[in-house]
């Protein structure tokens, strides 16, 4: 029998990640300590971020699996226990990588995460699940997602995504739960049962700028912010607080509502932010024998996005027509996207195509430091 070294097992130990920080656990220092006798028997202690960490039984799992997987290794016997307040403030400090408290990273000069607002004029168009989709599918593509569920009256989103976690809080950091390799943060996920949210303006800022610097995003790609419908304190705040966010506008074929969608696109103006597109959803019913039935009329999304053009004076495109397909609402209810549960329907192809043209735009200069320092004369 091969002898088994500490580094083999530190080693083992690097393939490990937690699951919420993303990060292996070896870096993070959750390795109080591992031994092995001479029989092969390994005894590992987990240091938790929190004793009620909802998600140890599947670091036992993961850790358990790669050590089994040296040569020599027999058994595995692993100890959970909880870091002292020294080890969370020392953790807390790595992960911020030495930036300030309270600093919402997207806001940074230097920030390379895509910021989407996803903004409606009027609720039930559709907005929250074309946000859980798209944020599927850029996952599922490989990029590293966030969502915020900043519609703290109308929360749906952890629904929509399936969470099954709610977040760990290390002293005042918030881990934010995973669904579909998306990092989430709601305001349902605070609330006990289905209790509706009472809050004035100033309270709204206060939890968006929790939710913006309190959790730990790590290093995104792109963050989507599920906005409430309308023009109201939220999309103020979210253009305070990232004013390089861009605004998605999402509607649907009607007239009435492409009217009102163009109010929630023209705050842009008033706050300054780039406007990146509309999508227009419940566009048709695609019937059996492949004919169309537009049952809330045509022509909604590209009236919006031409009048947009005009009023801003740069181009606002109409990035795609989500049709109405049964399976999108099912996989709402569910918590599976349309996107991963069926990606061959016709709402599924729709959404990751708007996705991928998100996914691959060029990064602009707009809040960006280019590194210039004025020349001597």
């Amino acid at each position: 029998m091969p002898k088994v070294t500490h580094d083999a097992l530190m080693a083992a130990l690097s393939t490990v990640d937690d699951p919420e920080i993303r990060k292996p656990i070896t870096e993070l220092g959750m390795v109080d300590s591992v031994t092995v006798d001479d029989d092969g028997r390994v005894a590992l202690t987990i240091l938790l971020t929190v004793a009620a960490c909802p998600l140890k039984d599947t670091l036992t799992k993961d850790s358990t699996a790669a050590l089994l997987k040296v040569p020599g290794v027999t058994a595995v016997d692993v100890t959970l226990g909880v870091m002292t307040d020294e080890q969370r403030s020392a953790l807390r400090q790595q992960l911020r990588g030495g930036a300030p408290e309270k600093e919402i990273p997207f806001a940074k000069p230097g920030s390379l995460t895509r910021v989407y607002a996803v903004a409606s004029g009027k609720g039930g168009v559709g907005k929250s699940s074309v946000t859980a989709n798209l944020a599927a599918a850029m996952a599922d593509s490989g990029l590293r997602v966030g969502v915020v569920d900043a519609d703290i009256y109308g929360f749906s989103i952890p629904r929509m995504l399936g969470v099954e976690h709610r977040p760990t809080q290390v002293d005042d950091m918030i881990m934010p739960p995973l669904a579909h390799d998306v990092k989430v943060i709601s305001i349902g996920m605070f609330v006990p049962g289905n209790q509706p949210v009472v809050w004035r303006g100033p309270m709204l800022h206060r939890a968006l700028q929790q939710f913006l610097a309190d959790v730990f995003w790590g290093d995104l790609d792109v963050l989507l912010l599920d906005l409430p419908p309308g023009t109201g304190d939220v999309a103020i705040s979210i253009a305070q607080l990232i004013p390089t966010a861009e605004i998605l506008v999402v509607t649907t074929p009607q007239q009435a509502a492409a009217e009102v969608a163009e109010r929630a696109g023209s705050i842009a103006l008033q706050t300054h932010q780039r406007i990146v597109g509309v999508v227009e959803n419940m566009s048709w019913l695609e019937l059996p024998d492949g004919t169309r039935q537009e049952l809330f009329g045509s022509g909604g999304g590209q009236q919006v996005a031409e009048s947009l053009t005009r009023s801003i004076g740069a181009e606002v495109p109409l990035l795609g027509q989500i049709p109405l397909d049964v399976t999108l609402r099912e996989g709402s209810d569910t918590g599976t996207p349309v996107v991963l549960g069926h990606p061959t329907s016709p709402a599924a192809v729709a959404l990751r195509g708007i996705a991928k043209g998100l996914s691959t735009r060029a990064r602009g200069l707009a809040g960006r430091s280019l590194g210039l320092t004025p020349a001597g004369r």
